[in-house]
């Protein structure tokens, strides 16, 4: 089976920095995918940055110019960097991973949701 483990949330200050990390255990041959959600309290889940296979990545214009996705392949490994936190970074932040492999011909079957780290942001 295939997990998605994130750290490194907790309570940080504003104007601030912040970085996530989410390692995919289990037996992974290679990831389309990978993805950083996030929920602040009374919202919608919302993508905020993903970043494929190839090194393209999207961040969101909730974050733009705070944040940075990266990720090391040979770890399984997808990070999150954001600075000058704002209040509005508070939330559960979540590791999505897509196009999940075991082996070079064969899919996981399924996309994968890390159980969420609390990132809360106080003055």
């Amino acid at each position: 089976q295939v997990q998605l483990v994130e750290s490194g949330g907790g309570d940080v200050q504003a104007g601030g920095f912040l970085r996530l990390s989410c390692v995919a255990s289990g037996t992974v041959f290679s990831i389309n995918g990978m993805s950083w959600y996030r929920q602040g309290p009374g919202m919608s889940r919302e993508l905020i940055a993903q970043i494929l296979d190839g090194g393209s990545t999207y961040v969101a214009d909730s974050v733009k110019g705070r944040a940075s996705i990266s990720r090391d392949n040979a770890k399984n490994a997808v990070y999150l960097e954001i600075h000058s936190l704002k209040l509005g970074d508070t939330a559960v932040y979540y590791c999505y991973a897509d196009g999940v492999k075991v082996s070079p011909h064969d899919y996981y079957g399924a996309d994968i949701w890390g159980k969420g780290t609390m990132v809360t942001v106080h003055l």
